[in-house]
């Protein structure tokens, strides 16, 4: 008994039992804690790594023209708010970084991983509030209404890239891209962003289904077995490849009917 009461009275004693206190709390916390709060902080972590990834990848590629922050420079615009979906369009569609300056940047073969793309929104959507990615049920062709959605691309898109999504030239050297071979997430994107001379389409102007619809439309009338209901589709560029055809070819052709009808007329009358 002296020597139990010698130990309880020892100075690290106190220690001791505190540090067996806390390895005990920290065993039942780690065994009852709940599940869905430990992947959250898991998650937390492995954004953050990303963005840490982004932005070690954006100061050495994007930096230069858009500032160490996204703040912008005289020679490219700023990101804060621009948004995930953004980068992911611009990055993933090749676009950037820029090859040379231009009237705009076309799409070419992309520089970034899948990997280091998701790092550099991450980064960029750190800065500020925007459009994030959409996830894949939300562009699908498969959920779309494809004549709603042509009716959506008339009205909203057809003036630029034409009725079929071919494109076609706008002022000062820019021009509306075609959208057949387009990933329908980036279309999805183009809509949310409204990347250089596109106007954006947020979902107050056009909803998440109608951006679906749109792009099963497009699905339909650019994929491998997609229907010419009106024979020969003339490059499916619309009013004006079709007028073009039927002044010189149905003109042309009307011109030649006068001019026998007028020879043999002629030629009646002599005899």
């Amino acid at each position: 008994m002296k020597k139990l009461s010698a130990r309880r009275r020892h100075p690290l004693a106190a220690l001791v039992v505190l540090l067996i206190a806390l390895a005990a709390t920290g065993g039942l916390y780690a065994t009852f804690a709940p599940a869905d709060k430990a992947q959250a902080q898991g998650e937390s972590t492995s954004q953050q790594d990303k963005i840490e990834t982004g932005k070690k990848l954006f100061t050495v590629g994007c930096a230069s023209c858009h500032g160490t922050g996204g703040q912008g420079t005289t020679d490219g615009p700023q990101l804060v708010g621009v948004g995930a979906a953004a980068v992911d369009f611009q990055v993933g569609s090749g676009r950037m970084p820029l090859q040379q300056p231009g009237a705009q940047a076309p799409r070419k073969p992309r520089v970034y991983s899948d990997d280091e793309i998701e790092a550099l929104a991450a980064y960029v959507a750190s800065l500020g509030p925007g459009p994030a990615v959409p996830e894949s049920a939300a562009y699908a062709p498969s959920g779309g209404d494809v004549a709603r959605g042509g009716d959506l691309f008339r009205t909203n898109c057809a003036q630029c890239h034409n009725f079929t999504g071919k494109g076609g030239a706008l002022t000062d050297g820019k021009f509306a891209p075609p959208l057949d071979g387009v990933a329908p997430k980036h279309i999805y994107e183009a809509m949310q962003t409204g990347p250089q001379n596109m106007p954006a389409f947020p979902d107050k102007s056009l909803s998440s289904q109608d951006k679906q619809d749109i792009i099963a439309f497009l699905d339909e009338v650019n994929g491998d077995e997609a229907p010419s209901e009106g024979g020969f589709d003339l490059g499916g560029l619309g009013p004006v490849a079709e007028g073009l055809f039927g002044w010189i070819f149905g003109l042309g052709a009307l011109v030649v009917v006068a001019v026998w009808v007028a020879a043999h007329t002629a030629k009646a009358k002599k005899s």
